[in-house]
């Protein structure tokens, strides 16, 4: 018989329905076996947690009345052995759970790595930096007390019906401190949300406010503002702790109330076990063992509110990391193998939007660069130029129409190995915490060869050398101990390192000299005749003659494209140019 025919009606619909299930419940389902161990090892605790109970009835109840030292013996053996099984059972679940969290953190890392990234290419910035704490709160909540609590919650019943079985207004009672504990976690919950949110929000302003500072600190210092600046972040600083104290004392309030109804539970389980002892209805050793068993059957609760916190923020970080992942799945992606030196370069009707912004910040661009070819993109500031290098690298968020690369769409190629085959220089030229090397390398396996033909290639390959360390210079994130002009023809090394087919260079003479320019201008003749594609964004028309094409943008907009006829050292909206038709 076919396996299939055996499936109940109800199976194909529950797999439907996990087929439909957030990528990230998906994941998490993928660890149910591991779930399931340690729901089992939950058990095994919770049932040998009623050893000392019944060590206490049988030492009250039998011991002390036969006056056998034999089962006194006997059964203080068995409590060790039986407690020696429990912590075992203990120390295996924790083993379980961290081995679990770390098998989790290396398989969903990734994915978190390359979502922030994305969000913060779309100029999420707090939401990217937030996403791997997301990551944290859900792990260590999966690996640690709260989800302890969570299993040792469904026990909190059967507790209840031990203590029913040695007194029915036992059982009444501990279920009445129970519903009072509840009670008291959700007016907990309602009660310091609000205030510590607050808190939260504030201390996130104080600290972003004043890392934005720190980091200008010299402009700062030159101008004479950090006498203003400590005054605004003296009051964001006030209102932070004027929150966290509204916080903290709502949380203490609470947490008094908490004590005081846990000391009078135990207190009065303990009085009214010796009531019932005094009308016969319960032995003494019941009397013990139930006040016992009243802590067991609400110690769960009790973690559950301790936890409550953090199961908030595990369930707000969870729906964070859900909503990220769903709306930046992975991308199918396809592997161009094409070894020719240049790409050719298809933009077809793009349109390039940003968030907060009506008007779209390019529009209707549509041409053709065939492979091998320079482009030079002139323009006034504003008019789209650095938008348009990174739609041509794909790393634009928001844009739509057809970006091809090789006539393969740029977004459906394997990043990493695409990657190597580019080379971008911003406007605002980011280097790493590591050795020149390194960045010169893109942070890959360092090879001194290409290292030292892509600095030579950027003319910086002396400007090096007169380092302390040369090559092994290390340079802080940002490479702010470096000038402008240096840090930007590093940078051009980085990104001409590999041979890479295509180059986009934006403004890379910004902060150059003459001999700056000069390098520069031997760079792009070198790419030029090794056939690598070039675009060059300029705002200096006299490089633009050393172009094939010349392409002007004005407000988001395409207005000519073709050979350079004339160029001289005029304003760019002056600058003639042949207009060509658009390739379709």
């Amino acid at each position: 018989m076919n396996p299939a025919q055996l499936e109940t009606p109800g199976r194909p619909a529950a797999r439907r329905k996990f087929s439909e299930r957030s990528e990230l419940n998906r994941f998490i389902w993928s660890f149910r076996r591991e779930f399931a161990y340690a729901f089992y090892f939950t058990a095994l605790i919770n049932l040998l947690m009623l050893t000392p109970t019944v060590y206490m009835l049988q030492m009250f109840d039998r011991v002390l009345v036969s006056q056998s030292e034999f089962s006194l013996y006997a059964i203080t053996l068995m409590l060790f052995f039986f407690l020696g099984v429990m912590s075992f059972s203990e120390w295996v679940r924790a083993r379980l759970l961290v081995r679990l969290g770390v098998r989790l953190d290396v398989r969903l890392n990734a994915r978190v790595f390359a979502t922030a990234f994305a969000l913060q290419n779309e100029g999420s910035d707090q939401e990217a930096a937030q996403l791997f704490g997301d990551l944290s709160k859900v792990r260590q909540f999966l690996t640690g007390m709260g989800l302890f609590a969570l299993l040792d919650a469904p026990w909190t019943p059967i507790y209840i019906v031990v203590l029913y079985l040695l007194h029915p207004f036992l059982g009444a009672l501990s279920i009445v401190f129970c519903i009072l504990l509840v009670i008291i976690a959700w007016i907990s919950s309602q009660v310091m949300k609000e205030p510590l949110e607050a808190a939260g929000e504030a201390r996130q302003k104080e600290a972003a406010y004043l890392d934005g500072k720190l980091r200008h600190a010299p402009v700062v210092e030159a101008m004479g503002m950090l006498g203003n600046m400590r005054n605004t972040w003296m009051q964001k600083h006030q209102d932070a702790l004027a929150r966290g104290r509204r916080g903290l004392d709502a949380q203490t309030r609470m947490q008094s109330i908490t004590r005081f109804v846990r000391v009078f539970q135990q207190s009065l389980c303990l009085g009214a076990g010796a009531m019932l002892v005094i009308f016969g209805q319960i032995s003494p050793g019941a009397m013990i063992a139930a006040n016992a068993l009243m802590g067991r059957a609400t110690h769960p609760v009790d973690a559950l509110m301790n936890a409550w916190k953090d199961l908030l923020a595990a369930k707000k970080s969870y729906a964070t990391l859900e909503t990220a992942l769903e709306t930046h799945p992975p991308r199918e992606t396809v592997l161009v193998t094409d070894t020719a030196p240049g790409a050719r370069l298809t933009l077809s009707d793009v349109r390039a939007t940003a968030k907060h912004r009506a008007a779209p910040i390019l529009d209707k661009i549509s041409f053709v660069l065939p492979a091998g070819s320079a482009l030079g993109v002139l323009g006034p500031s504003g008019s789209g130029k650095s938008t348009l290098a990174r739609v041509m690298l794909g790393i634009w968020p928001e844009f739509e129409g057809d970006v091809r690369y090789d006539d393969v769409f740029i977004r459906e190629q394997d990043r990493l190995a695409l990657g190597a085959e580019l080379g971008y220089l911003p406007q605002d030229v980011e280097l790493f915490n590591g050795s020149i090397a390194e960045n010169i390398a893109r942070f890959g396996e360092v090879d001194s060869r290409q290292v030292i033909a892509a600095s030579q290639a950027a003319g910086v390959h002396e400007m090096i050398l007169r380092f302390p360390q040369g090559y092994d210079s290390q340079i802080s994130d940002g490479g702010r101990v470096l000038s402008g002009g240096q840090r930007q023809r590093i940078g051009l090394a980085r990104a001409l390192y590999g041979n890479p087919r295509l180059v986009v260079l934006d403004e890379p003479n910004a902060n150059l000299d003459d001999a700056g320019d000069r390098a520069l201008l031997q760079a792009v003749m070198a790419l030029k005749q090794r056939g690598a594609t070039l675009v060059l964004i300029t705002h200096r028309p006299q490089i633009v003659a050393a172009m094939d094409l010349v392409l002007t943008l004005a407000d988001g907009r395409l207005t000519q494209f073709g050979k350079p006829r004339i160029v001289e050292e005029k304003p760019v909206t002056a600058v003639s140019l042949r207009p060509q038709p658009v390739a379709s």
